[in-house]
């Protein structure tokens, strides 16, 4: 029988098999660095997507300008993918300075911070892709029970940019449910039979 690396010998001696324990940690530590560095660009991209959206239309001779700050929501959406990006940055930092040294395992402290911080912005940026869903979902198809009109038949390119930062905030937020997993792994390893054992990175 084998949990991460260790075995255990037909006397009951418990065996480290180190090699493999290395193995999965490069593995992880990779997947963790790609993905880290894809909340990076894409949160960025869509800040700067929703962010950067503006139209004017002319209705009866008056000059009407959509922008994201008409809808709070879409606020909030900006704000969630710039502290996104800024944490993922100060992550990828963290992962290269530790591949650079070289390191092998986490200090339970560090691991608790680090689980903490990807749960918080996981629930974070999915909270704010689903509220700007739903105001899209409204915005394109109207609320004809409350008279709510289809304000994406008068603002199509508007529109069509908020959506395509909203993708781009969802591939942020699947991946920081992803890094979530990632960080419990890392995390709840370190109580295994040789967390004690092994207690730096």
């Amino acid at each position: 029988m084998s949990y991460l690396g260790i075995g255990v010998s037909p006397g009951n001696v418990p065996v480290h098999h180190g090699s493999n324990l290395k193995v999965i940690d490069k593995r992880v530590r990779i997947i963790e660095v790609i993905l880290r560095c894809l909340i990076l660009g894409l949160a960025i991209i869509g800040a700067v997507l929703i962010g950067t959206d503006s139209q004017v239309k002319v209705i009866f001779s008056i000059k009407k300008e959509a922008k994201f700050t008409d809808m709070k929501v879409l606020v909030f959406l900006v704000i969630a993918n710039g502290l996104a990006a800024a944490y993922s940055l100060i992550q990828v930092l963290r992962c290269i300075f530790s591949m650079i040294r070289g390191s092998v395992l986490f200090n339970k402290p560090l691991a608790w911070v680090i689980f903490s911080g990807d749960q918080l912005m996981a629930y974070l940026s999915l909270a704010a892709v689903a509220a700007a869903a739903q105001s899209g979902v409204i915005s394109k198809f109207g609320q004809p029970e409350l008279q709510w009109m289809k304000l994406c038949n008068l603002y199509g390119k508007f529109c069509n940019q908020i959506g395509e930062g909203i993708v781009s905030s969802l591939i942020v937020s699947l991946s920081m449910i992803a890094l979530s997993g990632i960080s419990a792994f890392s995390l709840f390893r370190l109580y295994g039979n040789n967390g004690g054992k092994s207690n730096a990175r």
